[in-house]
């Protein structure tokens, strides 16, 4: 009895047995990922792999302040200004439904701030006050060539009176003399006066060269039947006498073909104290996509964008000057393609590396080089290697600020170009003849990468795409931290989200860097289904902040002006082995000419540090910085908000 018991229980046994294999057989695929995964989890967050590659945390704000984040700027508060605007979603544009959120890395809160225009796309960057400059945005969306119903484009006004500009007011009507097809323009257009020409030698009179203003017009109806094929000169309809033969309109061909997107003039300055916008002068310049970079003296120059009619500008970019709050356009002009990565030289001059965001012929305003503003002559830098593959590159003013050397990472080819790079280049602007070396190499052809400077004087890089927009599921999870002083990359821990187009990061003032935005082509491989904006936030803590004891600073004075010294309380000043400025970040479309860390000199006392601040204002603009300390491992303490007036 005992036997067949026994043998009964071994043949159950065996058949479970049977049973529990032929499972995981089937199964076996998803045991296998799901051990895979539990096995990553665990050593991702063990304390001796989080000191030697860092960790990933997600950020996932309440459903109520989710957006889609395009732009976003450290505040000298601490807090987060992220912006979002329409956040590319044509329902939200039609809806007025403009969004921006301040975020406070320490407590977690996050605030709803009321946005006055459409600020997707806008240009940004930080005043001397602790202010935010931004300028243009969105004024209309693009449609493609299926899309548009009326056929439109640009009428150029002309006004050949020397007495007195013209306005036309929106729905104005231009009625072509060859053609007969009427067109109404859609917003008002301000026509200057003529000017009046004299021979130089001899004073004589010898024309008036006409006013010109630009507007955007499109047909009364729908259909091809509106549209025309050359050019004709257009009758402004309501207009009599001399002003009817003064005023009239130019245009080439007015056609169903695709309309880009228009950009606005508004110009606001974000206040980070009383976390609200404020309205000042208007740009002379509609630009959407435009980059601005602060000058020397305290004005921010603007550049590039493309306009109201949804053509780049024409070169003429503009200063802003913000005791006076106007605007004025500088000598000459220089047209580059959008978002153009233009920073301040420490001899005055401006570095443009030839990274951009896209739009413009890719025959004009590419090549990098050295822009003396003044005289607006133009140097070109010769050596860098995948030269056709600069659009959605990144450019990184290497640390210390000091020695004048750039990075420029990846990039793609001009518009929905599959080509990307894996090069980084390098150049030392302070050598007697300044030429582009290759850095080391990504892993992948990388566009859209995110990069930050580190308090120790490293750079982390993260991210990208190998594909125009993350197409084909072609997103990087990967991190690298570039050390200057090896000329290398070290890998350290994968990102957790993907993050392409319209992605940016932040150092915060605890030494971590928070990550923003993404917003894919499409969400599959086979790029059959829209992408979806990422929404969710994602901070990184780099390796040393998992070494345990942190240099610290305390006290001190808010304000240190350039060739001064101020003094910080320590708890160990023995253990402090250098000082830097960094200035805030103010990140979007692969752009972040406010990046920069400057080295200070400093002397140990008793019980803390003196700094002083180097007195060149090229290298150190006015404005607010965090104070870093690091110790000899390159650990930092968390950073003191000082402002260089």
């Amino acid at each position: 009895m005992k036997d067949r018991a026994g043998r009964r229980r071994a043949r159950r046994l065996a058949i479970g047995g049977a049973v529990v294999l032929a499972l995981a057989g089937m199964n076996g695929p998803w045991l296998y990922r799901f051990g895979t995964e539990r096995y990553h989890e665990y050593k991702i967050n063990k304390a001796e792999y989080k000191a030697a590659n860092g960790h990933w945390d997600i950020v996932e704000f309440p459903k109520e302040y989710r957006q889609n984040t395009i732009h976003a700027a450290l505040l000298h508060t601490g807090k987060v200004l992220l912006i979002a605007g329409s956040g590319n979603d044509q329902d939200n544009f039609d809806a007025k439904r403009f969004d921006t959120r301040i975020w406070d890395p320490v407590t977690g809160t996050v605030k709803k701030v009321a946005t006055p225009k459409d600020l997707f796309c806008t240009g940004h960057t930080q005043l001397a006050d602790g202010r935010l400059l931004i300028a243009g945005g969105t004024k209309r969306y693009e449609k493609l060539k299926g899309d548009v119903t009326k056929a439109g484009g640009l009428m150029i006004v002309h006004n050949e009176n020397p007495d007195e500009p013209v306005t036309l007011p929106a729905g104005t009507r231009f009625t072509g003399r060859k053609n007969g097809r009427t067109f109404v323009s859609k917003d008002p257009v301000l026509v200057p006066r003529a000017k009046k020409v004299f021979d130089e030698d001899t004073g004589r009179f010898l024309r008036n060269d006409p006013g010109l203003g630009r507007i955007y017009v499109e047909a009364q109806k729908s259909g091809a039947r509106y549209e025309t094929g050359t050019q004709d000169n257009y009758r402004v309809q309501g207009l009599k006498g001399a002003d009817a033969r003064n005023t009239y309109g130019i245009a080439q061909k007015l056609a169903l073909d695709k309309k880009d997107f228009q950009g606005i003039r508004d110009a606001f300055e974000f206040d980070p104290v009383a976390e609200k916008y404020i309205k000042v002068d208007p740009m002379n310049e509609a630009r959407w996509y435009p980059t601005l970079t602060t000058l020397s003296d305290g004005k921010v120059l603007s550049l590039s964008g493309l306009d109201e009619i949804g053509q780049l500008v024409p070169g003429k970019n503009e200063v802003f000057d913000p005791r006076a709050g106007t605007w004025r356009y500088t000598k000459g002009t220089r047209q580059f393609p959008t978002y153009p990565a233009i920073t301040l030289m420490q001899n005055g001059k401006l570095f443009y590396s030839g990274s951009n965001a896209g739009y413009g012929p890719d025959d004009v305003g590419r090549d990098p080089g050295v822009w003396d503003l003044e005289s607006n002559a133009f140097t070109k830098i010769p050596g860098m290697s995948d030269p056709k593959l600069l659009e959605t590159s990144g450019t990184v003013l290497l640390p210390p600020a000091q020695d004048e050397r750039y990075m420029v990472i990846g990039g793609g080819g001009v518009g929905e170009s599959d080509r990307a790079s894996n090069k980084t280049r390098l150049v030392d602007l302070l050598a007697g003849h300044p030429r582009f070396t290759d850095g080391p190499e990504l892993e992948k052809g990388t566009r859209y990468p995110q990069y930050s400077i580190l308090p120790d004087d490293t750079v982390l890089v993260s991210g990208g795409s190998e594909d125009y927009r993350g197409r084909g599921a072609s997103d990087i999870l990967q991190a690298r931290i570039y050390d200057g002083r090896k000329n290398a990359f070290d890998r350290v821990a994968d990102p957790l989200v993907g993050r392409n187009y319209h992605a940016g990061s932040i150092l915060l003032p605890d030494g971590r860097v928070m990550f923003f935005g993404s917003d894919p082509l499409y969400a599959d491989e086979g790029n059959t289904e829209p992408g979806e904006f990422e929404q969710r936030v994602e901070i990184y803590t780099p390796p040393y902040l998992y070494r345990g004891a942190r240099p610290s600073l305390s006290g001190g004075p808010k304000t240190v002006a350039r060739g001064a010294s101020a003094t910080f309380r320590s708890a160990r000043p023995s253990a402090v082995k250098a000082a830097r400025l960094i200035r805030p970040s103010a990140s979007t479309h692969v752009t972040d000419t406010d990046q920069r860390s400057v080295a200070l000199d400093f002397v140990t006392t008793k019980d803390g540090i003196r700094v002083t601040v180097p007195k060149n204002r090229n290298l150190v603009p006015s404005g607010w910085y965090m104070l870093f300390v690091t110790d000899g491992e390159g650990t930092p303490g968390k950073a003191r908000w000082v402002r260089v007036p």
